[in-house]
């Protein structure tokens, strides 16, 4: 279910942003590595929903007009055909990302400025049966944040139970093992003889 990467027209896996970071320019320039944005709660929040939304949006109605719009410069190097047919496999499960508009999401990248100057953030919003996760790039256009890359799927949002039952497991090897504590719960008492 997972969507790569949406950017400049091309659909592709989420960068290696820890190996870009430590790479050296052709000069030998390390380049910089990412730094903390400088972005608000509610910042966040209004970038997060209204993108996740507007994709929700188009996928439920197959129109991508709005959300190549609400795109930066390289992000409208897609057509809106063309972004229908990057999600098209969204579209055809009918996923519905509207628990985005009501849960509030839980970031497992907190907002940073890539070297490049582009915002990304990722993370979860924990719901139940299902949780939508998305990972997002944003770019620098005329003062804003606009939409520059997109990842999101669907996974689990319930507990899931270990790979091995527990009665298949190894036990560890009892011997050199010291005997375990004399147990203090409480016994009933034994009747007194007369």
């Amino acid at each position: 279910m997972m969507t790569g990467l949406l950017s400049a027209g091309l659909l592709a896996a989420p960068l290696d942003l820890a190996a870009a970071q430590t790479k050296k320019t052709e000069k030998g320039d390390k380049v910089h590595a990412a730094r903390p944005a400088s972005i608000d709660r509610n910042g966040v929040l209004i970038l997060i929903r209204g993108t996740l939304l507007a994709l929700d949006q188009a996928n439920k109605t197959g129109n991508y007009t709005v959300l190549r719009d609400l795109g930066s410069p390289n992000f409208q190097a897609n057509s809106a055909a063309q972004l229908g047919d990057i999600f098209a496999n969204q579209r055809k499960q009918a996923l519905d990302f509207g628990a985005v508009a009501v849960l509030d999401p839980q970031l497992t990248l907190l907002p940073q400025i890539e070297p490049n100057g582009m915002l990304h953030m990722a993370g979860f919003f924990p719901s139940v049966p299902l949780q939508v996760n998305f990972e997002l790039l944003f770019e620098p256009a005329n003062r804003q944040w606009k939409i520059y890359g997109v990842s999101v799927n669907l996974s689990s949002g319930a507990p899931q139970a270990p790979d091995t039952p527990v009665a298949e497991q190894q036990k560890p090897d009892d011997a050199g093992r010291p005997p375990d504590a004399p147990s203090m719960a409480v016994q009933p008492k034994k009747a007194a003889k007369p």
